[in-house]
């Protein structure tokens, strides 16, 4: 199956029913992970059919989205054997331009060379070169890229564009939309850490947990850093204490940093983001993990459409954590 890696880095924290509502389960497995959907239950609700629905539209997104696809859209496009896009492809661009403008440039799918020759992706081996940095600085900046209609225009062949740190928080979108058009208004739809709910649980509220960020920390929900209230909103959270490699003592994160071409090296650990809907938040904990503490800090409070919760290392080491005004009042434990 082809896969996008993902940051496992919230559970679903599933509370009782209600005695007036029940919920049904439907659960599976999408882009190199899991998926899980919480649905209230409705007269003439169909679950087989709604199931269907939901894999042949998750079908869709890796035709279209999925780098690890050899016959997808972007992976096409990737090896210069089409320029043409789709619906999935253009709405993704679109959305990654816009948050690439709001971020100075810090969420950018562009960065696919960079990621590779650092040894992360699909080609995971690890050849980084530092005589190499400028001309591969070269092929990354959403600038070099432009849409003509259906067709996208790369300024260089070798560009290679990468949407993973934006596709599994659209894939919840997508999925609940169309959740939401069978007329089903209390659902919760997780994809690879990524959350996205309708509704508020019928008063009880979608309860979501966020991992602690340390090493060693492979199994979601295994050990809390807290629990928040999500309704009718959407959570991700991106970090760098799953994904890594250590070479002559020297940690090196999957983040990237485009401006510099080199792995993040900072004190934040993880940047979890409550949007509107699952690209942006997906994508803004991106750029946060990019950006470092003080700059996620920034950005969070210069848009008010974000609520941030972040971890990070003092200078002693020690871990302490930073939230926004609005997430304190959705914190419904802390562990």
């Amino acid at each position: 199956m082809s896969r996008f890696i993902g940051i496992l880095a919230v559970i679903l924290v599933v509370g009782s029913c209600t005695p007036e509502a029940e919920y049904a389960e439907i659960n599976g497995l999408t882009q190199g992970t899991t998926y899980h959907i919480v649905i209230e239950k409705s007269p003439g609700l169909d679950i087989m059919t709604l199931r269907q629905d939901i894999e042949a539209l998750l079908a869709d997104i890796d035709n279209s989205l999925s780098i690890y696809n050899d016959s997808s859209v972007i992976s096409l496009i990737n090896r210069n054997r089409s320029d043409l896009t789709d619906t999935l492809f253009r709405e993704v661009f679109r959305a990654s331009l816009l948050i690439s403008e709001q971020s100075g440039g810090l969420f950018d799918i562009t960065i696919g060379p960079l990621v590779k020759s650092w040894g992360f992706g699909p080609d995971a081996l690890k050849r980084f070169d530092p005589t190499m940095l400028d001309s591969l600085k070269a092929l990354v900046g959403m600038d070099k890229l432009r849409l003509e209609s259906d067709r996208l225009i790369k300024a260089d062949p070798d560009m290679f564009i990468d949407v993973n740190a934006i596709a599994q928080g659209y894939t919840v979108d997508l999925v609940a939309d169309l959740i939401a058009r069978t007329g089903i208004t209390q659902c919760l739809v997780e994809v690879g850490g990524e959350v996205r709910t309708l509704g508020d649980k019928n008063g009880e509220g979608w309860k979501v947990g966020i991992d602690t960020p340390t090493d060693g920390n492979y199994t979601p929900g295994a050990d809390l850093q807290a629990k928040v209230r999500l309704d009718n909103r959407a959570l991700a959270t991106s970090g760098n204490y799953r994904k890594f490699f250590v070479e002559d003592g020297i940690k090196y994160s999957h983040t990237i940093d485009p401006r510099t071409g080199y792995p993040v090296r900072h004190t934040l650990l993880s940047a979890t983001i409550i949007a509107p809907d699952g690209a942006a938040a997906d994508a803004w904990a991106t750029a946060c993990m990019v950006a470092g503490t003080e700059a996620a800090i920034s950005f969070i409070e210069k848009y008010d459409f974000l609520e941030g919760y972040l971890v990070f290392s003092d200078e002693k080491g020690e871990m302490q954590s930073w939230m926004s005004g609005g997430i304190k009042d959705l914190i419904t434990s802390y562990h």
